[in-house]
Formats: C-alpha cells, sequence, structure tokens
C-alpha cells in the first residue's frame, strides 16, 4: 500500500502553516505578527502591508489553534479540491484571504490571524459541491443556518475570536459555490 498525495493544494497549504508556526514559535511570536496578521493600518507603499492581507491565514495563535482550523480543512478540503480542482480551490483562498483581512480591518482595530475564514469557505463550499444550477441542496441551507447562525449568535462575545472572518469566509464559499455549480442537464422529473 502506498500513500497518495490526494489534495495538492489542501496538503501544501497545511504543511506552508505548519512551518509557519514552528518558526513563528522559535521567534516568540514576532515572525507571526509581522507576517502572518493583517492589521491597520494597510499603506499601499508598504508591500508587507498588502502581503498581510493573504499571509495571515498561515499565522495562528497557538497549537491549538491551528489544529481546530486545519482539523476542518484536512477533513473538508480533499472533497472539496476534487469537485473544484487545486488551482480554483487555490484562488478560491486567495479571494477569500484578501476579503476576509480587506472586512476585518475595516470594522476591527484588532490584528487578525488564522485559517477559520478559509475553513469556512471550505465547509459552505463543500455543502455545494456536485450541486446543480436550478436547485439549492437542503444540506447546504442546513450547512449554512448552523455554521453562520451560530457565528451571528456568537458575534458579540468576548472570546479573541473573529466571528465576522468565519461568516465572510462561509458567505465567499456559498457565493463561490452558487457560481460555479453546473448546468442540470437531465430532464425534470
Amino acid at each position: 500500500m502506498k500513500i497518495s498525495f490526494n489534495a495538492p493544494f489542501t496538503l501544501t497549504f497545511t504543511a506552508v502553516a505548519m512551518v509557519t508556526g514552528a518558526f513563528s514559535a522559535l521567534s516568540n511570536g514576532a515572525m507571526s505578527m509581522h507576517f502572518f496578521s493583517v492589521y491597520t493600518p494597510i499603506h499601499i507603499q508598504d508591500p508587507y502591508s498588502i502581503l498581510r492581507l493573504f499571509t495571515h491565514i498561515l499565522g495562528h495563535a497557538n497549537l491549538a489553534h491551528f489544529s481546530a482550523n486545519f482539523s476542518l480543512i484536512l477533513l473538508v478540503g480533499p472533497m472539496v479540491e476534487n469537485s473544484y480542482g487545486s488551482w480554483r480551490l487555490f484562488l478560491m483562498t486567495l479571494i477569500t484571504a484578501a476579503v476576509t483581512g480587506f472586512v476585518h480591518i475595516f470594522f476591527f482595530s484588532s490584528a487578525l490571524m488564522g485559517a477559520s475564514g478559509i475553513a469556512f469557505m471550505m465547509i459552505l463550499l463543500g455543502s455545494l459541491a456536485n450541486s446543480r444550477k436550478g436547485a439549492i441542496p437542503m444540506s447546504f441551507l442546513l450547512v449554512a443556518f448552523i455554521y453562520i447562525g451560530n457565528e451571528l449568535l456568537m458575534i458579540f462575545e468576548n472570546d479573541n475570536v473573529s466571528q465576522i472572518a468565519h461568516i465572510v469566509g462561509g458567505l465567499c464559499g456559498a457565493t463561490f459555490g452558487l457560481l460555479t455549480r453546473k448546468t442540470n442537464k437531465t430532464p425534470n422529473s
């Protein structure tokens, strides 16, 4: 029996975030704050400022934070990657990172780090995998209600968790899933 590299983007993303976490731990978190978190102000002239809009998804506060995000990503990611393709999932991840980063710095003055927005994107995207235009899967509606509804209830909690990143990530996943669905070629029954 041999091991297969079944989800190139998901596995590479996980490995890069793991290495990022190790270097961050060696720097007592300084590396994460400077390169792998997004915060205000963002200046167009500062290339790191723009880069952090994308790299904040690699930084995590600690091993528990990393484990929570990547347990979900490794569970859902391969299925999503199989349905949408590695390059498309990579682009969706970059767009979601930038959107969650922008929304966070627009509304909050704190720093944002972590891949939870990406995990939520993949969860909603996965619930729409293999769905067809003209129908909305009940599983998608339930997943959206449970995940996004819970985050809306928790949004005012002072828990150092960015529920807005979860909500925005989920909305990005739902949008990508709805926009990339296949045309239903079977007759209505």
